[in-house]
Order: structure tokens, then C-alpha cells, then sequence
């Protein structure tokens, strides 16, 4: 029986049009992400760097990107996000940041930020006491140079995730992604489950004396090529905080660091002339020795160096995990700034519970002239 032509007509507009091919926005694409990658000290291999340059196909970016990608996500023609675990080893380094690939296939072509987020990660400053042990993770998207800040809509494309971990060994996450309010899929396929190996840092000690030979206690800034302060300001507890950049230690204290090389400046307070040291961590401890020097010393002429507005609750005022400052914790703030009085107010916060160190005399963690 003979189909009627305008049944003919009907069927010929009512079928999908062909995708459209983005072989070279996904070539181009990846290029970049092997650029951001070299940039950010995560270079791929000469095999990789080869198999980018000569690809000139979907499959071909695969072959050289999905090994390094931490997570999978799916964009769906209705912009629903689902995610999967990618085929990376979860691994990262206490103390430390790592750089992973995800990958990004776009069915709708979605042009907005892809980003991730984790209960893990969230702060440690007014977290309940009960959730600092679960807040071992910081994470972020990259999004500077030579990446654009939001997907680009090709159908395929890969981004940068980078984590930090405070804690080593066995540690998990559940990390959800989205591309923007209601776009998470139902279900809970929007997040995945990792379990995570982290690799021990390493020990770096200061012996840090004053300009008199005697062991003595001062402020370190730890950076590394990037400007990253270590150790990250948002995962610190007493007695580092994460309302300012340094870390106080005395002689024989120390922090913990990945192998890298770092900027360490160290200072303490106005009376001293600051300075900087390059440092390179390895796989053993090493030490750092620091002589001090000063330009001034006012107590010779009588003048005493003092501070009379230290906040009992800390410079951004929590009540959590812990009620304020304790006197310890500010004792050593004061030693590494050379003052020689610390006064400490407080107010609304804490309140109820920091009065009980204002007794109106010298507290006992004090030891003369400090």
C-alpha cells in the first residue's frame, strides 16, 4: 500500500536532527586543561603530553584524561547532575594538596560553573565539637587561567578539582556536584562516596633562637610556589588559627609538610627584623635554624611592649568547637610577637564561660617578663 505524501512529509521534520560535532571545541578544551595542569605542578607525562598533542578525536582525550579524573559526571538533556566515582586512585597527602581531573559530559549543553561541595569540608572555625574529627577535607574547582570560569557547552570536557586533607590514613568523603540550584539528580546521584589513602607528610622542625643564642619562640609563614598558606587556614585548631596566615612555634616544635618547596618568613613583631627562608621537604624530617635579629629592643629605655585588646573569643568570635581562646594558646601568640603584656577582653560571646579568667590578676600560664 502506498504512504500517502504528506505522512511522508510528517515523518521527515519530526525526526531528531543530527548532534552537532564539537570534535575540535573538545580537542581545544582539553589542551587547555593539560596547560592548567602544567601551571598548577601537575604535569602530564611525556607519553600523555604526546597522545594530547597528536588526538583528533573524543576517544583519543579519553584515553589520555579519564584515568586521571577522580569523578564522572553526566549532564542530562533536562540538566541533571549525576556523578560516579572516576578512574583515579584516591590518594592525597596529609598536610597537603592534591590535583585531580573530573570528567564532564554535557548531553545539554550546559554553560554555568560546574561545583563541588562536601559536609567534609566545611569549616572547622564554629563547627560543633562533635564534627571536627568528620571536617578533614578542603576542597575547590580551579577555575583561573587558562580555564574559563564555566563550562564551555561542548559535549565532552574536563575540569580541575583540587583537595586538601588535614588528617593521614584511611579517610571518606561523600562530594556532590551541580551546576546550579535544582540541578542535583534524585536519588542521591549527585554525590559519590570516595575513600581516600593519605600519604604521611613530613616533619619539619624549628630551631629558632634569639639574637642572644637562647631558644625562643616566633611567627612562621609557610607558602608554597602557588602563595598556598600552610597550614590551611581552614582546617586549624588551637593553638593555630585560621583568622590569620602564621603559626606560632618555639624551639623544637613543628609542622607538617608534603614534599615541595616552600617560602618560610618568620618575624617576631614589630621589634625584629623579618626574614625569609627557601625550604625543600622531601621524605625524612629535616630542620629549619632561625637566629633572630632585632633593630630595637624598647625595654632597655624603660618602654614595654603590650597589647590591651586581645579577643578572649578570637579575632572572628566563635563558640565553637571549643568556647573562645584559652590563656595557653594566647600566651604563645604573645611570646611569638615578643609582647611583653597581653590583655584580653571579652564580650557577648563565650562570655559566660571566659569569665572565669578575668580574676583581675596575672594569669598563671604567665612567666616573667612575658
Amino acid at each position: 500500500m502506498k504512504t500517502p505524501t504528506f505522512l511522508l512529509l510528517l515523518l521527515t521534520f519530526t525526526l531528531p536532527a543530527p548532534a552537532a560535532d564539537d570534535t575540535q571545541a573538545i580537542l581545544l578544551n582539553a589542551r587547555r586543561v593539560g596547560e592548567a595542569l602544567e601551571f598548577l605542578g601537575r604535569p602530564l607525562g611525556d607519553d600523555a603530553k604526546a597522545a594530547l598533542a597528536s588526538a583528533a578525536d573524543r576517544a583519543a582525550v579519553e584515553s589520555v584524561f579519564d584515568p586521571l579524573c577522580l569523578a564522572k559526571v553526566n549532564i542530562n538533556p533536562e540538566s541533571r547532575v549525576k556523578v560516579e566515582p572516576g578512574d583515579a586512585a584516591p590518594e592525597l597527602v596529609e598536610g597537603g594538596w592534591s590535583v585531580f581531573l573530573v570528567k564532564v559530559d554535557n548531553e545539554a549543553g550546559v554553560t554555568a560553573p560546574l561545583a563541588a561541595s562536601s559536609a567534609q569540608a566545611a569549616p572547622l572555625a564554629n563547627s560543633p565539637a562533635d564534627q571536627v574529627a568528620d571536617r578533614w577535607l578542603q576542597l575547590g574547582m580551579y577555575r583561573g587561567r587558562p580555564l574559563a570560569k564555566t563550562l564551555g557547552g561542548a559535549s565532552l570536557e574536563y575540569r580541575i578539582i583540587q583537595l586538601y586533607s588535614r588528617d593521614r590514613g584511611k579517610r571518606a568523603a561523600v562530594i556532590q556536584f551541580d551546576v546550579g540550584q535544582g540541578t542535583q539528580d534524585l536519588g542521591f546521584r549527585s554525590d559519590v562516596l570516595l575513600n581516600f589513602d593519605c600519604r604521611p607528610a613530613t616533619e619539619l622542625v624549628f630551631r629558632v633562637v634569639d639574637e642572644d643564642g637562647k631558644p625562643t619562640t616566633a611567627a612562621f609563614e609557610i607558602r608554597d610556589p602557588r602563595g598556598r598558606v600552610y597550614p590551611s587556614q581552614a582546617k586549624r585548631l588551637a593553638p593555630d588559627f585560621h583568622f590569620h596566615p602564621q603559626v606560632y612555634r618555639a624551639f623544637g616544635e613543628s609542622v607538617k609538610l608534603p614534599a615541595g618547596q616552600y617560602s618560610v618568613r618568620y618575624t617576631r613583631g614589630p621589634e625584629y627584623l623579618a626574614g625569609e627562608r627557601k625550604v625543600t621537604i622531601g621524605d625524612e624530617p629535616r630542620e629549619l635554624m632561625v637566629r633572630l635579629k632585632r633593630w630595637i629592643d624598647p625595654s632597655d629605655l624603660g618602654w614595654w611592649s603590650g597589647d590591651h585588646h586581645i579577643h578572649a573569643a578570637g579575632c572572628a568570635h566563635y563558640t565553637n568547637p571549643t568556647e573562645g581562646v584559652h590563656a595557653p594558646d594566647m600566651l604563645l601568640q604573645i611570646l611569638g610577637e615578643d609582647l611583653k603584656v597581653g590583655a584580653n577582653l571579652t564580650w557577648g560571646p563565650c562570655f559566660d564561660y571566659q569569665k572565669q579568667f578575668f580574676t583581675g590578676k596575672v594569669d598563671d600560664v604567665s612567666t616573667h617578663p612575658y
